[in-house]
């Protein structure tokens, strides 16, 4: 027997009726049609295709889909976070045809209704944002940490090879360091994570603004997210157990459809010490390219002042291409009406 994903809303806006949609809850079966309206979305390294899945499954979670004359047009996903108090909107898809013509907007508000009829204790919706802010944006949104966006591109041979030349093997401090700390850098467990950021504050000089932001997701340090982090496949890595400068999460590398043996690699480093960036950064990159063969875009956010000094290592020392010029990654909400 099908089940029944159409979903109403009472009391709906005008604009909304005469636009003709209807709203289902996505499924398995509408990963081809999503596909099709979404394709050569962010220049074909779209992490939906490999997300989409697991989104189905998590039960914080919901996946609406829009639909006009019962072609999908759009999909929202809103997830609820922060012990119930923020929703989180990202991975908005709007077919080309349809676009500039207030469909974002209908959905977002009809997920918002939808996700506030089932979590009533929802405060504030929250999202990540790579494009400048403008005067609308502000009066709409606070704006929560920014980061700066470095998005580099590079063959996994060639690079492992670069980091043999550089005489960058177990030891990863050495020859590049210029710290006067003897210390490497340290991957967490899950033990190790929870007692860092959970029981202790030595993380609240180095997350931007208290907050974890892993692959464009922002989270408090709450007990309630870390069970949601934990269940990805993420390394963590601190400079320092008992004194954290920087730190660093790195998601494993994950297909894009750009083409055949591409990859995306995404770091999220939080603090100000280049460095101890560097080292960190250079670790995940040795860790989470040893294995792979293809090409690889590697994107990583940071303190927006060590952008710069940080592109310019990765071009003259590391010889790997600089995709595009510095964009800043900001998290910002709104309240909840």
């Amino acid at each position: 027997m099908k089940i029944d994903t159409s979903l109403t809303m009472p009391q709906l806006p005008e604009a909304l009726s005469q636009a003709g949609l209807n709203f289902t809850v996505a499924t398995e079966e509408d990963f081809d049609d999503i596909m099709a309206m979404s394709q050569d979305i962010y220049g074909g390294l779209d992490y939906l295709p490999t997300r989409y899945t697991s989104w189905l499954q998590e039960a914080n979670r919901t996946v609406i889909l829009a639909r006009k004359q019962g072609k999908v047009i759009a999909l929202e996903s809103v997830c609820v976070i922060d012990d119930g108090e923020t929703m989180l909107v990202e991975g908005l898809r709007v077919a080309p045809q349809e676009r500039g013509k207030g469909v974002a907007g209908v959905l977002l508000r009809f997920c918002s209704e939808l996700v506030k009829s089932k979590f009533p204790e929802v405060k504030v919706t929250r999202l990540t944002r790579d494009d400048r802010l403008g005067p609308k944006d502000f009066q709409k949104y606070r704006i929560i940490t920014k980061q700066g966006i470095l998005l580099v591109r590079f063959r996994a041979e060639d690079l492992k090879s670069r980091l043999s030349a550089l005489g960058l093997g177990g030891d990863i401090q050495s020859p590049l360091s210029t710290s006067s700390t003897n210390h490497l850098p340290v991957r967490l467990d899950q033990t190790a994570v929870h007692q860092l950021y959970l029981t202790t504050d030595l993380m609240q000089g180095v997350l931007p603004n208290a907050t974890i932001i892993q692959d464009w997701q922002p989270f408090k340090p709450l007990p309630s997210n870390m069970a949601i982090l934990m269940k990805k496949d993420i390394d963590w890595m601190v400079d320092d157990l008992s004194s954290p400068t920087v730190a660093s999460l790195c998601t494993f590398p994950f297909r894009v459809p750009i083409g055949d043996d591409w990859y995306y690699l995404n770091i999220d480093m939080f603090g100000k010490d280049l460095d101890l960036a560097r080292q960190q950064f250079l670790c995940h990159l040795q860790r989470h390219t040893a294995t792979l063969k293809g090409h690889v875009m590697c994107q990583m956010f940071l303190d927006p002042p060590l952008w710069k000094p940080m592109a310019e290592f990765c071009h003259t020392t590391l010889s790997v291409e600089l995709v595009k010029e510095y964009t800043e990654q900001c998290v910002v909400e709104s309240d909840v009406i």
